[in-house]
């Protein structure tokens, strides 16, 4: 259950303010179909962070668990820095979403905006911490939908209300946290 609860709590507060959750107010209000939209964000994430949790299976396979411990424990730390940066749509993205059908056009962009995204490289590196790439990869996408859902159906006049710099800073000192624990070894040491 760690893994699961993990992945998904900490993709949750990662994605609050994130390009992608940005993206999902613009394609709420432009487009005004929620069901289409949820369903394209379930389906680009399930694709992406499948094959994010895949490379993290790989990397707990191939790589030296003295090696991957440092590696996951740095990533860990960068991804708290990366979780103050704030995001930025790109303009790409929006004229994908004006060519397609509104289930196309979240999937695309979606699946696209996530690609070496914060919580693409969190997926990685829990995967890799957890050598447990099905419910890490399931606690991520839970995770992205409780972040995104709420944004179809509630648009960017409620998301001005909510404090993103305390929300960032919490998810930030999660993956300090999980970064200074996998360096010194205290899971292990603790058995868990």
């Amino acid at each position: 259950m760690e893994p699961l609860l993990v992945s998904t709590g900490i993709v949750a507060l990662a994605e609050i303010g994130d390009k992608t959750q940005l993206l999902a107010f613009i394609l709420a209000a432009r487009f005004k179909k929620p069901v289409p939209i949820i369903l394209g964000i379930l389906a680009a994430t399930v694709i992406n962070h499948g094959l994010a949790g895949m490379l993290g299976a790989w990397i707990t396979e191939n790589v030296e668990p003295e090696v991957l411990r440092w590696i996951l424990g740095l990533s860990f730390i960068g991804m708290a820095i990366w979780t103050m940066i704030p995001d930025r749509i790109e303009e790409e993205e929006i004229q994908i979403a004006k060519r397609l059908s509104i289930f196309g056009a979240t999937l695309i962009t979606f699946f696209l905006a996530e690609m070496g995204d914060k919580t693409q490289i969190a997926t990685i590196a829990l995967a890799a911490h957890y050598a447990s790439p099905f419910w890490v990869i399931v606690g991520t996408t839970l995770g992205m939908l409780i972040a995104d859902v709420p944004a179809v159906f509630i648009g960017d006049r409620f998301a001005s209300r909510i404090p993103m710099r305390l929300v960032h800073l919490i998810a930030a000192g999660i993956f300090i946290l999980l970064g200074l624990v996998t360096l010194t070894g205290t899971a292990e040491k603790l058995g868990l």
